[in-house]
């Protein structure tokens, strides 16, 4: 999807902290590619330019999918104060079911989505059973996104230029330890995509020492069933990052 998705995050998350929402390469509104295939590192790449040309050096970060794996590579390359990753992609052994699985469903999904436009699945998103349908692989509730946010969903998917590098990608999230700040895997317990007792377990071990938590009731896409849930993680990560590194400082002054 695109930074889109965030909005409802980002107006809670705003009486906080000043946010910042970017789409990444190759994805709908996002800069383009500039070669193919694409690779994790690069979105990384872009992301940095993004903090390097707003003036930020080490932001909190929170990243969904393909956005928690890159969040997690900000946090390796030093640029994060702390990461909440929601079900992050990568998580997996490259290949194997682990990935498979997920990706199989997204292009599904595309298929049925290059099918729809072509029509006039706008009018038939006006149905929140066929939103919810519709969104079934990514949300539990996707009628709660509102016709003219699940076509401009439906448009995202269609738009991401670089779908088929991700989708057939043999990277994998690699072992981070010790952590380079705090990190939060924030799962979504009803993931279809990377499933919690599959993936998130995959996860765990290649951050061992990140908190982990299962975000109850939600699908791949956390922020279409419960925004509130999405902000209340973010912010305790924000909360708990803070405390230790006020601690840390603490303690250096005792030295």
């Amino acid at each position: 999807m695109s930074a889109r998705v965030w909005d409802p995050v980002r107006a809670g998350l705003g009486t906080h902290h000043d946010v910042v929402a970017h789409t990444i390469l190759g994805h709908r509104g996002g800069a383009p590619a500039p070669k193919r295939p694409v690779v994790v590192d690069e979105f990384v790449d872009d992301v940095e330019r993004m903090l390097d040309t707003v003036g930020i050096s080490r932001p909190h970060v929170a990243g969904n999918s393909l956005g928690g794996w890159v969040a997690i590579e900000l946090a390796r390359r030093g640029r994060a104060l702390s990461v909440c990753a929601l079900s992050p992609a990568g998580a997996w052994h490259a290949g194997t079911t682990e990935q498979t699985l997920g990706v199989r469903k997204i292009r599904r999904a595309l298929r049925s989505a290059r099918f729809g436009r072509g029509c006039g699945i706008s009018l038939a998103l006006r149905s929140g059973v066929v939103r919810r349908l519709v969104f079934r692989d990514v949300a539990e509730h996707g009628d709660r996104l509102s016709a003219a946010q699940a076509m401009s969903a439906v448009d995202d998917l269609l738009g991401c230029d670089v779908i088929d590098d991700i989708l057939s990608t043999d990277e994998e999230l690699a072992l981070l330890d010790p952590l380079p700040c705090p990190v939060t895997l924030a799962w979504s317990g009803d993931d279809a995509i990377v499933p919690l007792a599959v993936n998130g377990a995959v996860a765990r071990a290649r951050l061992p020492g990140a908190r982990f938590v299962v975000l109850a009731g939600v699908g791949h896409v956390p922020m279409i069933d419960n925004p509130q849930q999405v902000i209340a993680v973010i912010l305790q990560t924000i909360r708990d990052a803070r405390r230790s590194a006020a601690s840390s400082s603490r303690l250096a002054e005792d030295e």
